[in-house]
């Protein structure tokens, strides 16, 4: 009998909803939010109040998108945390009213160890890239940037984390001083694309184990843009391109040093990355650097899976209901957790 799995993702400004059968996904719909936009950020209570609006037609496209009947499924897995604590409440809540009625388990999932999770996903019977165990990933988004050991599907360890800003969150900062908008990640990468990574200098931390810090080279950033705006006051918008690619070059240079002595003193050439960073452009291409030049055996997800989505909610759902892996129906949503 096949296991199918409906996954609900509410953690922050995206409401997405999924249905998974013996690890192929059917379906994966993804509401995001424009209203944050306009305030450079997103908002708390928009972002819930969205969720009551998106849930409902979201889940229901998911469903008719699998082509089954909500009679079918076998459990409903769904983000407990970390995320906005309202948003959340509006995917538990929600999660345990359609588990009720239908009379089946609910999965709680853990939003970090879902971007891990999610180089399981199967778009058909026959997609074999999956990573073998053990392997390192890479997670880095706005809120992340963490290099975990990964020993099996519930058995993940962090062993290199960011002690202050995100890489994520230190572009959408630099991006935001030099005001082009939120989210900044996407834009500072686009216009990378088109400078000269070696036009300015940043200063590098010196964080002693895996553990990363980018407080100091959003500080180092500032102060560059402070010196020279006192020299020209059109300094970013002539510069923007160059400054865009060389903020990039180092946040990756920092990112993928780490990474390459962890995987280096664990023996390990099986290399994943995840997380909404990871669909930067530069940095999938240092990936695939490092696999040429090291002989790493690389897995980078697609786009639609590098941003919060509920595919890969429902993939670790289904991994735990094959180890009857279940939550209270009393189960609290939560803001803060680690892997």
């Amino acid at each position: 009998m096949s296991v199918i799995i409906l996954g609900i993702e509410s953690s922050c400004d995206d409401t997405s909803a999924s249905v998974i059968r013996d690890g192929v996904m059917l379906s994966n719909v993804i509401a995001s939010q424009a209203v944050h936009e306009a305030y450079g950020g997103v908002v708390p209570e928009l972002a819930s109040r969205a969720h009551q609006q998106n849930i409902i037609p979201v889940v229901a496209e998911a469903v008719k998108r699998a082509g089954i009947d909500k009679s079918e499924l076998s459990a409903i897995a769904f983000t407990r945390g970390p995320g906005l604590l309202g948003s959340l409440l509006v995917g538990t809540s929600f999660a345990k009213g359609l588990a009720a009625s239908l009379g089946i388990p609910m999965i709680e999932v853990n939003h970090l160890q879902a971007h891990v999770l999610a180089h399981f996903i199967k778009e058909d019977a026959t997609d074999a890239n999956q990573p073998d165990f053990p392997f390192l990933c890479l997670l880095v988004s706005g809120g992340n940037s963490q290099i975990i050991l990964v020993k099996s599907y519930k058995d993940m360890e962090v062993i290199g984390q960011t002690i202050d800003d995100a890489a994520g969150e230190a572009f959408d900062k630099c991006a935001k001083v030099m005001g082009l908008g939120y989210p900044g990640g996407p834009v500072v990468n686009r216009l990378a694309n088109e400078g000269n990574a070696k036009a300015f200098t940043f200063s590098k931390p010196h964080i002693p184990g895996y553990d990363y810090s980018f407080s100091g080279l959003k500080t180092s950033f500032l102060y560059t843009l402070r010196d020279r705006l006192k020299e020209d006051p059109d300094f970013i918008e002539k510069n923007k391109q160059d400054l865009c690619a060389s903020l990039q070059f180092t946040v990756i240079e920092v990112l993928m040093d780490k990474l390459r002595k962890a995987a280096k003193a664990l023996h390990i050439s099986e290399v994943a990355v995840a997380g909404g960073v990871s669909a930067n452009s530069g940095l999938r291409d240092a990936f695939r650097d490092h696999a040429a030049k090291y002989g790493w055996k690389i897995h980078i997800p697609k786009f639609a899976f590098t941003t919060d989505n509920a595919a890969m909610v429902a993939i670790t759902g289904y991994y735990k209901y094959l180890d009857n892996d279940f939550c209270p129906m009393d189960a609290a949503p939560f803001s803060r957790v680690t892997i």
